[in-house]
């Protein structure tokens, strides 16, 4: 599905991240914060533009030449929720799709699943601007999944919230990819939280490179680097 070839140049760090990932499946990006796992991500998404390499999504090319946002078919989730504090709850979920798709049969009952699913009824009337961070993190994610998008890429979206509500959102992510059959590629330090929602494959990243890949057991049972060993403890 996914075949991308990262290399972005940086003052402080020069990334150069291959990588593959068939529909449906899941990839761990795993290491220290400042890795370049980050920017593998933006590269891909179109907020960053690599310097060389390719990006290729099915049939279409996303790099070279640079493909616009609006014509990505992904979903793009990182710390901060990028609500529109002007617009209400059901307002910033919908914004974006067009008149004739949010009409149908279809999309009104996706849509209700989604404010069912992520508690959002209570909030779906009230500005963006007067929500808390947890309730804004659950509105973004419901407008990421408003299109169904067939990649999801999240980076580090749970940062700053309580274990309680990271949980309920990995186990709405776990969910929906298993119900839509989006692939997903995540990012993240904690290796516990990257686990759960990348069960099957993960990248270590170090220094802009690749420093090891395979499953969870492998990377628990021999990291390739001595660094590696602290950062898989749990949190």
């Amino acid at each position: 599905m996914l075949k991308a070839h990262i290399i972005k140049k940086r003052r402080e760090l020069s990334v150069d991240v291959s990588l593959e990932l068939e529909r449906g499946q899941s990839l761990g990006l795993f290491g220290a914060s400042g890795a370049g796992k980050s920017t593998v991500l933006a590269c891909i998404a179109g907020i960053e533009e690599p310097d060389d390499g390719f990006v290729k999504l099915d049939h279409l090319q996303l790099f070279p030449p640079s493909l616009p946002l609006h014509r990505r078919p992904l979903g793009y989730l990182t710390q901060e929720p990028g609500l529109f504090p002007h617009l209400s709850v059901s307002e910033n979920i919908n914004f974006g799709i067009t008149k004739e798709t949010a009409a149908t049969a279809e999309q009104k009952q996706w849509i209700k699943t989604l404010r069912d699913r992520l508690q959002l009824d209570p909030l779906w009337s009230a500005p963006a601007s007067l929500i808390s961070g947890g309730q804004a993190r659950r509105v973004s994610l419901a407008r990421m999944l408003a299109r169904k998008p067939p990649l999801v890429l999240l980076d580090e979206p749970f940062a700053g919230l309580d274990r309680q509500l990271v949980r309920e959102l990995i186990d709405d992510l776990v969910f929906w990819a298993q119900t839509i059959g989006f692939s997903m590629i995540a990012v993240d330090h904690h290796a516990e939280v990257l686990k759960r929602l990348c069960p099957q494959r993960v990248i270590v990243v170090e220094q802009g490179t690749v420093a090891q890949q395979g499953t969870w057991d492998e990377l628990y049972g021999s990291p390739a680097t001595p660094s590696l060993r602290s950062l898989l403890a749990p949190i």
